[in-house]
């Protein structure tokens, strides 16, 4: 089995669509971020936060999601509020994250790599809730059971080839614990 680290991330993802997609997978210093190409960088670029493997298989989730015009926009123009969210502005972060976390609970496990749901509000008290944990495993059955969109899948099969993990089954996610 190989190692798990943002190296090993950086190189199957870069591996997989820095020349079919134009993009690239960036260790970065700071908080994450996802750029467009522009005239100081011919490549899009996924920047995740502080070199941590979590942070790659998060934001590349984010770009999973993203269509061909999202993905012309700094971070796919989505609305983003740090943290100190009000419980009505958690709620809308948890809406808009469901189908990215549910991606990333799949990439994580291809990796063999725990998952742990994100509220991203680390400012107050408010967690993740209940019913946003349940939306995430209803989407991750979702995909599991119709099927998973063509980046994630070819991620997924190249985690689980280069990491040497399990086919993923239904079966194999619970609620339990997480």
């Amino acid at each position: 089995m190989n190692e798990r680290t943002p190296e090993s991330l950086i190189s199957l993802f870069n591996g997989l669509f820095s020349e079919t997609l134009n993009t690239v997978l960036v260790r970065g210093d700071d908080e994450p971020i996802y750029l467009p190409a522009d005239d100081e960088y011919p490549q899009h670029r996924i920047i995740f936060a502080h070199g941590f493997f979590a942070s790659a298989l998060h934001e590349i989730s984010h770009w999973c999601v993203a269509g061909e015009g999202r993905r012309q926009l700094v971070d796919f123009g989505y609305w983003y509020k740090p943290d100190g969210r009000t419980a009505e502005e958690q709620a809308e972060f948890e809406q808009v994250e469901v189908k990215p976390q549910a991606l990333e609970w799949l990439l994580s496990e291809a990796a063999g790599h725990k998952f742990h749901f994100s509220a991203d509000n680390l400012g107050s008290d408010i967690g993740a809730s209940e019913e946003f944990k349940i939306n995430v495993y209803k989407q991750l059955k979702r995909y599991l059971a119709e099927g998973i969109p063509e980046r994630p899948a070819a991620l997924i099969c190249a985690f689980q080839n280069y990491y040497a993990t399990d086919v993923l089954r239904p079966e194999s996610f619970s609620l339990q614990g997480k």
